[in-house]
């Protein structure tokens, strides 16, 4: 779907969502062929706030960009990090972000990692990419880069796991 399960509950619990002109629940079933009707205003998500950061935009297009992050950079606002993040760069970069999810990110990359990262611009090209990502019908390639001295050789082939 272009909505997030959580908007789509969010609908549904305030009635907005009819199937075959009944009010849905969340536990009710749809079979197909029925007519569901939805009535919801969009409007942006105000809840991070558009910071104008140096970015480097490396594509663009109407319907993604494809951002350089630089390492020390925070993706999500979160516990400690309010401001000076990624997505609030993106909403001042272009202010139709607020009217997708998650400010377009359909990916992360940790703060102190580089790379790029694709962002959608509309909810459609959103939930195209986040349903690609799911699917690993887009491919990541990682490269690390070690500092200090090494004391041997060596190849490291294992996956990368979290911490």
């Amino acid at each position: 779907p272009q909505y997030s399960r959580a908007r789509l509950q969010q609908w549904i619990e305030a009635g907005l969502v009819q199937v075959d002109g009944h009010n849905l629940r969340a536990k009710d079933k749809v079979l197909g062929g029925e007519q569901v009707h939805l009535t919801a205003r969009f409007e942006a998500d105000d809840r991070v706030a558009p910071e104008p950061l140096p970015l480097s935009v490396v594509y663009r297009d109407e319907a993604l960009i494809v951002i350089d992050k630089p390492a020390g950079l925070v993706v999500h606002p979160g516990a400690g990090n309010a401001r000076h993040t990624l997505q609030n760069a993106l909403l001042a970069l272009d202010p139709k972000l607020a009217m997708v999810p998650r400010a377009g990110l359909v990916h992360r990359l940790d703060k102190d990692t580089s790379g790029l990262l694709v962002v959608a611009r509309t909810p459609q090209s959103h939930a195209r990419l986040v349903s690609m990502l799911a699917a690993r019908e887009i491919e990541r390639i990682y490269m690390a880069v070690c500092t200090g001295v090494m004391t041997g050789g060596g190849t490291v082939d294992a996956p990368i796991g979290r911490h």
